[in-house]
């Protein structure tokens, strides 16, 4: 009597009316405060010509990725608790898990790349303009939005070829990789082991990359013992190293663990870090932290 899954249904994060109302309010103001942060950062990067830099080049294209991951799913979340609209059919949740592995595991490789362009700027900088061509942060860029499409199809097709005939609620207010894989009933083991070493490679990976870039920088700053060259490399590394740990440390909590351990509640409250603060935080801990972001931002808004 098992029968395929049509569709799915998210639990709500509170079934109290006058609760979802306060969250409703409170996402919804989150969200539009991430797009109109994000939005503005982008059109200062575009506009402003000495924001026209790899690093900045770098930081539009994570601006990018902050304004489609909320996108991906708080839209769906705000519904469900205005509306109660919780339904979402097989492909639109297959759809969404894709494109959100897809922003995520193009952000923590585009982080790698980042790291590797202050390594530049820090130990090379006489060099930083013919190594960090104009070429070569094009191919930068394109590779790490290819691989993390590639990684996500990956992901994506292992999961949504299982067979799912039994309950249908997703612990979760959008379609995770956690959640969909606990509701199979089909055996995931070998599939996750795969998962698991693909996202392990892939992120351990940029992790290395971006520890050894670091290490780098702080042995060239010892090396060099010159007045304020402390304050002039955080300066130049902070904000990124800010947003580093931030989206690792919320993306290792969510992903990288077996589904055994899976935890819906403490995964809500995980998933809300990176997936509506950390695209909040991130415009904002770049133009706290760099004046010309601050000047060219400054310019745009009296434009507005």
């Amino acid at each position: 009597n098992l029968s395929a899954v049509s569709g799915f249904v998210f639990v709500g994060l509170s079934d109290a009316p006058e609760i979802c109302l306060l969250l409703f309010v409170l996402f919804l103001l989150i969200y539009l405060a991430t797009m109109a942060s994000n939005i503005t950062l982008l059109t200062a990067i575009s506009t402003d010509s000495h924001l026209h830099s790899p690093m900045y080049f770098f930081l539009g294209n994570l601006s990018l990725l902050d304004l489609l991951c909320p996108t991906i799913t708080v839209p769906k979340m705000l519904g469900a608790l205005l509306l109660e609209h919780k339904e979402i059919s097989f492909s639109g949740c297959l759809f969404q898990h894709f494109s959100l592995i897809a922003v995520v595991g193009t952000e923590i490789l585009l982080l790698a790349v980042m790291a590797y362009d202050r390594y530049v700027a820090v130990c090379h900088p006489l060099r930083y303009p013919s190594i960090m061509s104009t070429k070569l942060c094009a191919q930068l860029a394109l590779g790490t939005w290819a691989t993390g499409f590639l990684n996500s199809l990956l992901h994506t097709s292992l999961v949504f070829t299982l067979s799912f005939c039994g309950p249908n609620k997703i612990q979760q207010y959008y379609c995770d990789m956690p959640p969909v894989l606990a509701l199979s009933c089909s055996s995931t083991h070998s599939r996750e082991l795969v998962i698991l070493v693909v996202a392990g490679v892939l992120g351990s990976s940029a992790c290395v990359v971006t520890v050894v870039s670091y290490l780098y920088i702080l042995l060239e700053i010892l090396a060099r013992k010159s007045p304020g060259i402390w304050h002039k490399a955080f300066s130049t590394c902070g904000s990124h190293l800010a947003v580093v740990c931030l989206f690792y440390g919320t993306t290792i909590c969510t992903y990288v663990r077996p589904s055994f351990t899976y935890s819906p509640h403490w995964d809500r409250v995980v998933s809300m870090l990176y997936g509506m603060l950390t695209p909040l935080l991130n415009p904002i801990i770049y133009s706290l932290r760099n004046k010309e972001v601050k000047c060219a931002l400054k310019r745009v808004i009296s434009q507005v």
